[in-house]
């Protein structure tokens, strides 16, 4: 395996942190990340409340490395609160995602205020201004993963939601994502009593290169996981373009009646990597929480 390969969560399940037990819950659907919410679901006067809910969940949760906390955006109060309350927290979660970023000045901040108190999540990017996608290879450089807000990006675009109008965030964000090893995660569908519309954007984002895909319901898990986390078939497949190529010394092989070559075995092994490095870190998600968490309420 890339010792460079980064585990990539492959399901973001967004919770608002406006009750503990509703927090709780989540964490019996099958998703590798549960992201609780600090931001735009929670009402103004509940961000307080909001915090003190998080640290509770923070200390009950059964893996805080796979918990991921969406702070308020850097340049107000709320964000000094949320930094502040993470940085004296006992427990710290695996990932904080920021939002309304406009340049990486702003990841390298976060990561800075954070690392003084000692906290050293992932940071990921939700991209959803133009400035961001404007200095969007900056970001991803900066960043541990780049998140998809097509809600906030489609307002400030003056565009509807749809796959025309964010195609090019999308591109962008996956040409600089490979560029730099970042995660590529897509947006949550928001036509949730529609499982083909969710069918048909995972389908084209994983064409586009994408690695995960966020959601806000989590009946919409088993399409996501099933989709997008690593498949045995493609990862064996993968395996057998490698070694063919291998076994030619690194040149041209056959394989099955195709010509696979240098590029096939690059793309083989990264296939590898990822799946080996998602499966060692996030793998045991699936097989601990199978048949639980089904009821799509």
């Amino acid at each position: 395996m890339t010792p460079a390969a980064r585990a990539i969560p492959r399901s973001i399940l967004y919770t608002p942190a406006l009750s503990p037990d509703r927090v709780a819950k989540a964490w019996t659907y099958d998703a590798d990340v549960h992201l609780i919410d600090l931001e735009d679901s929670v009402p103004p006067p509940q961000k307080a409340a909001a915090r003190e809910i998080l640290r509770t969940a923070l200390t009950l949760a059964p893996e805080p490395a796979s918990i991921a906390v969406r702070v308020n955006p850097l340049g107000g109060i709320e964000a000094v609160h949320d930094l502040e309350l993470l940085a004296e927290c006992p427990v710290k979660p695996g990932f904080i995602v920021m939002t309304m970023v406009e340049s990486a000045v702003e990841v390298s901040l976060l990561r800075d205020t954070l690392a003084s108190a000692g906290v050293h999540p992932e940071v990921y990017v939700t991209l959803e201004t133009p400035a961001a996608v404007a200095d969007i290879d900056a970001i991803a450089a900066a960043a541990d993963g780049l998140v998809l807000g097509s809600a906030d990006l489609a307002t400030a675009l003056g565009v509807e939601i749809t796959w025309a109008g964010m195609l090019a965030a999308r591109q962008a964000m996956a040409l600089a994502c490979a560029r730099y090893g970042t995660a590529c995660i897509d947006t949550a569908n928001y036509r949730i009593s529609e499982p083909a519309v969710l069918a048909e954007e995972i389908d084209r984002v994983r064409e586009l290169g994408f690695h995960g895909k966020a959601t806000v319901h989590p009946r919409e898990l088993p399409t996501i996981n099933r989709a997008l986390r690593p498949d045995q078939a493609e990862l064996g497949e993968a395996r057998r373009v490698d070694e063919a190529v291998r076994a030619a010394n690194g040149g041209i092989a056959v394989l099955d009646g195709n010509m696979v070559g240098p590029p096939f075995a690059r793309r083989a092994r990264t296939t590898v990597a990822l799946g080996d490095a998602w499966t060692e870190r996030f793998g045991r998600t699936g097989a601990d929480l199978e048949g639980v968490g089904r009821d799509p309420r």
